[in-house]
């Protein structure tokens, strides 16, 4: 710290710059750097919802069903398919979208006091 202090001084006799030295509250106190790395996640689909692949599931569940149904349990089995349709198609486009996703790391740096 004084050599420090000492080349300050040197410096500001050399250029006739003035030199100040930091309040004495500072130079008692120690800090140091944290820093840890994030990751971000960019969708690159207008969907974000993924309301297009569980439409599709549900339409495809549903005639489904209907095929598979016969008399009043046609109509369950319709409802049925269509629900279990729209599930999977939602985690389909879920899992399509993010194999498809852009990941950015930045890093985060903030100091802590010792």
């Amino acid at each position: 710290m004084k050599t420090h202090l000492l080349a300050a001084a040197a410096f500001a006799l050399a250029t006739g710059a003035a030199v100040s030295a930091p309040p004495a509250q500072a130079q008692h106190r120690s800090q140091h750097q944290e820093c840890r790395d994030v990751e971000t996640k960019q969708i690159n689909s207008s969907d974000d919802h993924r309301v297009a692949g569980t439409a599709i599931g549900a339409v495809a569940g549903g005639l489904l069903g209907n095929q598979v149904g016969h008399g009043k349990g046609k109509t369950v089995a319709t409802v049925g398919g269509a629900v279990a349709g729209g599930v999977v198609g939602n985690q389909v486009q879920k899992a399509h979208q993010n194999n498809n996703a852009t990941y950015e790391t930045h890093r985060e740096c903030h100091w802590v006091d010792d």
